[in-house]
């Protein structure tokens, strides 16, 4: 009998230090600031052409909005591929003295940005 090995990827989980060392960059995607302030980023909902046309037939958008909140818009802003987590965490610790538990946030947000694919370290 073959026994089926259990092919899960385990997924590395950096240590504080590790992490406060990566270079966040942003992916290409259309943004900009409005009114407010704060940044709209643009995000295709589909990468293929069929998921494209079928918007196109259904006659809706084939993007949509993602609408980041003032610490985002800094974190966002700030992901330029030159400055590391530590960097922005200081510039966050500046601007948003009042807030608690900034680190955790920042981690949470950058980790979230990953998974969704919106940038990379």
């Amino acid at each position: 009998m073959l026994k089926r090995k259990n092919k899960q990827k385990k997924t590395y989980l950096p240590t504080v230090e590790e992490f406060l060392t990566y270079v966040p960059l942003r992916k290409d995607y259309e943004w900009f600031v409005n009114k407010q302030g704060l940044v709209q980023i643009i995000i295709p909902k589909f990468t293929g052409s069929l998921g494209k046309s079928f918007c196109k037939i259904i006659k809706k958008g084939d993007t949509f909005t993602a609408n980041m909140d003032k610490i985002g818009t800094v974190v966002w802003t700030n992901c330029d591929g030159k400055k590391n987590v530590q960097d922005i965490l200081e510039v966050l610790k500046k601007e948003f003295a009042e807030e608690g538990e900034i680190d955790q946030r920042l981690f949470l947000f950058l980790q979230q940005m990953k998974a969704l694919n919106y940038l990379t370290y």
